[in-house]
C-alpha cells in the first residue's frame, strides 16, 4: 500500500485494491441523463470530462470483495469524478450495493472520498441522502454491520449518511471530515474541528489508521463485527490474589489502592486483538474484542466518575452489539456517576436512564464483572441483573459509606460501621444474591 492512499488522491480502485484485492464489480448504469434533472447547462459536457479523467462512468464503484478474509460490499468513491459528489445515479449504485448485501447477508464497507451532493441535480440530489439513510436502517434491521472509511475528504451528505451513519468508523490521518466544505465554513472557523483527528477528539471517529494499516484495520473491524462469540461470555480471572476482607471498610480500601489492576490490564489479559469504538470519557473504554477467535462487545470503566458522555458511549456499544448478537462484557470500576453542574447541563440522569434501558433491553447476553469500586448508579447502569461476578479486591454499594453518613446525618466517626451495615463486601454481595460468585486468580 503506498502513500497514495492519503487525502483524496487516492482513485476507487486504489481504495478497493488496499482492503480487498479480490473484488468484483457489480454492474451500473453506463446511460446518462441528458443535462441531468435540472437541465443544467453544460453538464453533459462535465460528466464526459470526468469520465474520460478517470475512467469511470459514475463517482461510485461498487461489487463483492475478500477483505481479509472476510466477504464484504464495497461501496469506492472516485474523487476525481465532480468530486465524489453524489446525484441520482450514484444514489442508485449505492442503493443496489445495500440490497445486494441485504440479499447476500454481507456487511458493508463504505471507502468515502465525497464533497457532498451534487450541485447540477438540485434537490434531486438531495434526496439521494434520504434513499441512501433508508438503506441503512434496512441494512441494521438485517442485523449486518456497516463500516466506514474516511478516506478524505469527507463532507456534506457523504459525512452526513455513509460516514456518520455507519457502525464503527475509521480514518485515514488528516483527513477533511465534516458536514461543512471549506469553501462554506463560517469565517475563522478553527480548521482542526474538520479533520479526521478533530472528529476523533470528538467522538465522532472511532480510530485513524495509517494509509499501510488500512487493509489489516478493515480486516480486523469486520471480523470483530461478524464473528460473535457464544453467549454468555464467561467473567475474567481476577488479576491479583487477596483473601476475602473482614470488614466493609477494608473491602472499600483495597478497592481504592492505587496499584490494584484496573480496565486496561483486564481487557488486554482477556483478549487477544481490540477495536475500540469512540469515547470522549477518558476513563471509560469500549468496543469489541477478540477471545478464543470470536468477538465480544466490552464497556469497562476506569475507577473513575463516568461522565454523561460516557454513558452515551457505552448506550451506543451496546445496542450495537445487540443488533449485531455479539454477547457483551462489562467491566465495572467507578466511584459512581460525575454529579457536578457540568453532568447535570449535559443531561447525566437521561444518559445514565438510557444505559439501564439499552443493558435491560438487550436481547443478548451481558456479563458483568465487578474490578474495582461499585458506585451507585454509576455503576449499575452497566451492571446485568443475574449475570454479575466479583473480584476479591471489589466491593458494591448503594452509595459510598462517606455519602451515606452523610444522607443518614452520622458522624464522620460512623463511616466504618455505616459499611457494615451496608453489606458491600464481595461475599456479602453473593450471600445477598447480587452476585453469581466470585472470580478465582
Amino acid at each position: 500500500m503506498t502513500a497514495a492512499l492519503t487525502g483524496s488522491s487516492a482513485t476507487a480502485r486504489e481504495l478497493i485494491a488496499a482492503v480487498a484485492p479480490v473484488f468484483t464489480e457489480l454492474p451500473g448504469r453506463d446511460a446518462f441523463a441528458t443535462g441531468g434533472p435540472l437541465g443544467w447547462s453544460g453538464y453533459d459536457d462535465t460528466r464526459a470530462r470526468a469520465r474520460t479523467r478517470t475512467g469511470e462512468s459514475e463517482a461510485v464503484v461498487c461489487g463483492i470483495g475478500d477483505a481479509g478474509g472476510t466477504e464484504a460490499v464495497l461501496i469506492a468513491f472516485e474523487f476525481g469524478f465532480l468530486g465524489g459528489s453524489i446525484g441520482e445515479d450514484t444514489g442508485e449504485r449505492i442503493e443496489n450495493a445495500f440490497i445486494t448485501a441485504r440479499d447476500l447477508s454481507l456487511p458493508v464497507v463504505s471507502l468515502i472520498a465525497s464533497g457532498g451532493s451534487r450541485m447540477q441535480e438540485g434537490m434531486h440530489a438531495l434526496t439521494q441522502l434520504q434513499r441512501i439513510a433508508r438503506q441503512l436502517v434496512r441494512l441494521r434491521a438485517a442485523g449486518l454491520p456497516h463500516l466506514a472509511v474516511l478516506a478524505g475528504p469527507v463532507t456534506g451528505g457523504g459525512w452526513a449518511t455513509l460516514g456518520a451513519g455507519a457502525d464503527a468508523r475509521v480514518a485515514l490521518p488528516g483527513v477533511q471530515v465534516g458536514f461543512a466544505g471549506s469553501r462554506i465554513r463560517p469565517p475563522g472557523a478553527d480548521p482542526h474541528a474538520y479533520t479526521a483527528e478533530g472528529q476523533l477528539a470528538a467522538g465522532q471517529v472511532d480510530e485513524i489508521v495509517s494509509a499501510a494499516g488500512l487493509g489489516p484495520a478493515v480486516a480486523r473491524w469486520l471480523s470483530l463485527l461478524t464473528r460473535p462469540a457464544p453467549g454468555p461470555v464467561e467473567p475474567p480471572r481476577a488479576l491479583r490474589a487477596v483473601p476475602l476482607p473482614d470488614t466493609g471498610w477494608q473491602a472499600v480500601e483495597r478497592a481504592r489502592e492505587a496499584d490494584r489492576p484496573r480496565a486496561d490490564a483486564y481487557l488486554a489479559a482477556h483478549f487477544s486483538a481490540r477495536a475500540p469504538l469512540a469515547s470522549t470519557d477518558p476513563g471509560l473504554r469500549c468496543g469489541f474484542g477478540l477471545r478464543d477467535g470470536r468477538s465480544v462487545a466490552f464497556v469497562a470503566q476506569g475507577g473513575t466518575a463516568t461522565s454523561p458522555a460516557g454513558f452515551r458511549a457505552a448506550t451506543r456499544l451496546v445496542l450495537l452489539a445487540d443488533r449485531l448478537s455479539i454477547p457483551v462484557l462489562t467491566l465495572v470500576d467507578t466511584p459512581g456517576a460525575e454529579n457536578g453542574a457540568e453532568a447535570e447541563r449535559d443531561g447525566v440522569g437521561a444518559a445514565i436512564a438510557e444505559t439501564i434501558t439499552a443493558v435491560a433491553g438487550c436481547r443478548i447476553p451481558v456479563t458483568t464483572l465487578l474490578i474495582g469500586e461499585g458506585g451507585s448508579g454509576g455503576a449499575v447502569a452497566l451492571t446485568s441483573p443475574g449475570h454479575t461476578w466479583v473480584t476479591p479486591d471489589s466491593y458494591y454499594s448503594v452509595i459510598a459509606p462517606e455519602l451515606a453518613v452523610a444522607i443518614l446525618k452520622r458522624g464522620s466517626g460512623d463511616v466504618r460501621t455505616t459499611a457494615d451495615q451496608l453489606r458491600l463486601r464481595p461475599q456479602d454481595l453473593v450471600e445477598l444474591g447480587i452476585a453469581r460468585g466470585i472470580v478465582p486468580v
